[in-house]
């Protein structure tokens, strides 16, 4: 079938790739003076594709996300199918889909999980929407996911997908956490001499391998000692939608909640709650504090 894909980043790229592979026909457009777009205008798009249209938006959610949906709802007419397939929040979608639907445009909301391998090994996909919309555009959801019965899901109705992409993603910084804690404390111990040989020990045959610890093994593989990154750590903004739906919904989410925290805490140099607990040691106890300016520990005056 025809398809628009709006945004041909890294994700966005790779799965027009696929897509084309698959035997459709892909009209790419992107903002990007060096992207490799098929038209200049989301205009352009729109003409190129026969009616009705599905146009699949993957760009940065929030402000980038609202902005071309409503564009798009001023160009696309009645039973087109407009799929967001970035990470916006579930919110969004139920504002867009009542936007376009006002015009008789239809609205899916895909999460997306793959990354940059989604172009060999296939995207999970997490759709929520209508069904007559989702059928619509499902032979593209078909050559997306991967091989076998798994990998796609309709979740429910508009907002569904991006529900479960962001509780996926709460998920995955739990494992994530858990993962890089075991890392540091294998590190930090004078009993293991391997550390990155036991990491990939666990791969084969263990109740915690996945695809992560596998990703783990390959970074340690490339830089054993992890020397040539530090350990800031940004977070997508889905951490914290899964975090304040866990406290909506009165859902206890201890580990996604701390996993969170730890990257918040990854991006001070010298934490100033960490301070206050070692002044208060200090304070209460006499424990020795160190000193910015020795870099020693100084008992108390």
């Amino acid at each position: 079938m025809e398809i628009g894909i709006i945004g041909l980043g890294k994700m966005g790229g790779n799965m027009a790739e696929r897509l084309r592979r698959g035997g459709h026909t892909v009209v790419g457009y992107d903002q990007g003076p060096q992207s490799a777009r098929d038209v200049s205008s989301l205009g352009e798009l729109v003409e190129r594709l026969s009616a009705p249209r599905a146009v699949w938006v993957m760009v940065p959610a929030g402000d980038p996300t609202r902005a071309t949906v409503r564009e798009l709802g001023d160009l696309l007419s009645e039973g087109d199918v407009v799929i967001d397939g970035g990470n916006s929040r579930y919110t969004d979608d139920l504002v867009h889909a009542e936007l376009l639907g006002q015009k008789g445009i239809g609205y899916v909301d895909a999460g997306v999980s793959g990354g940059v391998w989604g172009l060999e090994n296939g995207y999970a996909l997490m759709v929520g929407g209508d069904k007559d919309d989702v059928a619509k555009v499902q032979p593209v959801f078909d050559t997306l996911k991967p091989e076998g019965e798994a990998g796609f899901v309709h979740a429910g109705p508009v907002g569904a997908g991006h529900f479960a992409k962001m509780v996926h993603n709460g998920i995955e910084y739990g494992m994530m956490q858990a993962y890089a804690e075991g890392y540091e404390l294998l590190a930090a111990s004078d009993v293991v001499q391997d550390v990155p040989g036991v990491i990939k020990s666990w791969t084969q045959g263990t109740v915690i391998r996945s695809w992560l610890l596998d990703l783990l093994v390959r970074a340690l593989e490339e830089d054993p000692e992890l020397a040539e990154i530090t350990g800031y750590v940004e977070d997508s903004g889905e951490g914290r939608w899964t975090v304040e739906e866990a406290i909506n919904h009165r859902v206890a989410t201890p580990v996604i909640a701390a996993s969170l925290f730890a990257r918040f805490v990854s991006r001070q140099d010298d934490s100033p709650a960490m301070k206050a607990v070692a002044a208060l040691r200090n304070q209460f106890g006499g424990h020795a504090v160190k000193s910015i300016a020795k870099g020693e520990a100084e008992a108390p005056a």
